[in-house]
């Protein structure tokens, strides 16, 4: 029989999201990461990594049942007319992406994507050369994916199609004014057209849905707002970050669902967010070295104390201490890397010292300390600044108050610079730090009928070079657990129109 190379079709599922134990995987030679299109055709296939070649020699039948379905869905495969009493790998083919950043983790490059092949099952033909398997569609990226028949010399001997379907859901589906919805999506793709998702309430623009180092699983949660009564959530793809409203229109049509969910907004007092000084990430600790400087805590919010300790540095010496970080913007003028000096200190007999500042008000991000003896620098250490807010200038008063949303600690890469205020669940703009040292204040004309009003602040993408999709300057709502770079917080608030 005549043997053929074939190119194994890029996946769309990995299964790690999976309580179970991970199956044996096949690694594919090949592995391929986005760049920056050069025209649209090679945007389109900026996620998609270069195919393997690997052998095919198609013998006998093979069939799934059904071939489409969630996750968990119970699929019978079944095979006939191969060798007989021989032991087969049934394999389900996926993909593992995973953001890129430049290596000062400054630029954002888009997602990289590598193909590889998971082992479902290895059951042995009949004396007829059949077998029946029944496996669990594994947890993971959704749409299509290859399921191959493989033998002992990774020879694919046939191979079928199965459709993950997605599968949006919100709880709960009733509740208050400010209840806390959960939305969950399984099964998001990961290629062009499948991975960039858009939600809306009552047809305004939230923000956008990504499910890259969450292998195809997002989940989030947003206020229920507006009057009592029904209210609609939607999940449509787009490719240029605005929600595409005729999918069965644009020039790629793809099997995708259109979810409207409704929710249910019911008489009772409102539910609040809880104070926003409690909303922000927990203190970095610190991690002392026996030799050199480190700080303590070795990350925190601005103005937080804290001291900067040595050890084994050279004996009674007087000590500057520098300070560096990022001064300028991308959008005008440039920026550039300064130091300064904090203060002075001196080691003891041993080579030590306990210094105490405070975090000073800059950048979120890490930044370098340093500990520097005339003109030597002989240690350095990094301390952390991390984002926070602040309460609301004044939460009540008439539709017209002027009001401060006000954060500081936010960072200056490419995916840390920017904050974006939505107001009652409608996207309203975004906001930058860089130029303002990481401090953000958005001066907010509040509006409305009577009651809660809910603002919600989330980070986002400023720029970089992936062109498909299109995902910058709109609110990410699964940035706790799928931003690129560092994790940043949301922050939640609410002002009682009177």
């Amino acid at each position: 029989m005549r043997r053929v190379a074939v190119a194994i079709a890029a996946a769309l599922f990995l299964a790690a999201c999976s309580t179970t134990q991970a199956p044996p995987t096949r690694s594919l030679e090949s592995a391929a990461t986005a760049k920056p299109a050069a025209s649209a055709a090679a945007a389109v296939a900026s996620t998609a990594p270069t195919a393997s070649v690997q052998p095919m020699e198609v013998v006998g039948k093979f069939a799934l049942e059904p071939a489409r379905g969630p996750w968990d869905t119970k699929v019978t495969a079944t095979v006939t007319g191969m060798k007989p009493s021989t032991k087969y790998d049934l394999v389900w083919t996926t993909g593992k992406v995973q953001w890129k950043l430049s290596d000062d983790r400054s630029k954002f490059l888009g997602r990289s994507a590598s193909l590889i092949q998971n082992v479902l099952q290895s059951p042995t033909t009949d004396a007829n050369g059949g077998f029946q398997a029944t496996f669990s569609v594994p947890r993971g990226f959704g749409y299509a994916h290859d399921v191959m028949v493989v033998d002992a010399q990774s020879i694919i001997r046939n191979k079928s199609l199965f459709d993950v379907d997605m599968v949006t859901t919100i709880s709960p589906t009733s509740g208050p004014l400010g209840t806390p919805i959960t939305v969950e999506v399984k099964g998001i793709g990961w290629q062009s057209y499948q991975n960039s998702f858009q939600l809306s309430w009552d047809n305004a623009y939230t923000g956008w849905v990504s499910s890259i180092t969450t292998d195809g699983y997002a989940k989030f949660v947003i206020p229920a707002t507006g009057r009592p009564g029904a209210h609609y959530i939607t999940l449509g793809h787009s490719e240029f970050g605005a929600p595409y409203l005729n999918p069965q229109q644009q020039p790629v049509v793809a099997s995708r669902p259109f979810p409207h969910l409704p929710f249910t907004i019911t008489d009772g007092p409102a539910v609040l967010p809880e104070p926003v000084e409690q909303q922000g990430f927990a203190i970095i600790g610190a991690k002392p070295v026996d030799k050199g400087i480190w700080t303590s805590p070795g990350g925190a919010i601005v103005g937080t104390p804290a001291t900067l300790n040595a050890k084994a540095l050279p004996a009674n010496s007087d000590i500057e201490i520098g300070w560096t970080t990022m001064v300028g913007n991308r959008s005008v003028t440039g920026f550039e890397e300064r130091t300064k000096a904090l203060g002075t200190t001196r080691t003891d007999g041993n080579g030590a010292f306990t210094w105490a500042f405070k975090v000073p008000d800059d950048l979120g991000g890490d930044h370098v300390l340093s500990a520097k003896i005339g003109d030597t620098v002989v240690a350095k250490t990094n301390l952390y600044i991390l984002a926070n807010a602040f309460p609301l200038s004044v939460d009540r008063g008439p539709a017209g108050t002027k009001v401060s949303v006000h954060l500081k600690g936010v960072g200056w890469t490419e995916t840390e610079q920017i904050y974006h205020l939505v107001y009652d669940n409608a996207f309203a703009g975004y906001s930058c730090a860089f130029q303002s040292a990481g401090d953000i204040e958005i001066l907010l004309t509040v509006a409305g009928e009577p009651g809660w009003h809910f603002i919600d602040m989330y980070p986002g993408i400023y720029q970089g070079s992936e062109t498909r999709p299109a995902n910058y300057k709109m609110p990410q709502l699964t940035a706790l657990d799928d931003h690129p770079g560092n994790r940043l917080p949301i922050f939640r608030f609410a002002f009682l129109v009177q």
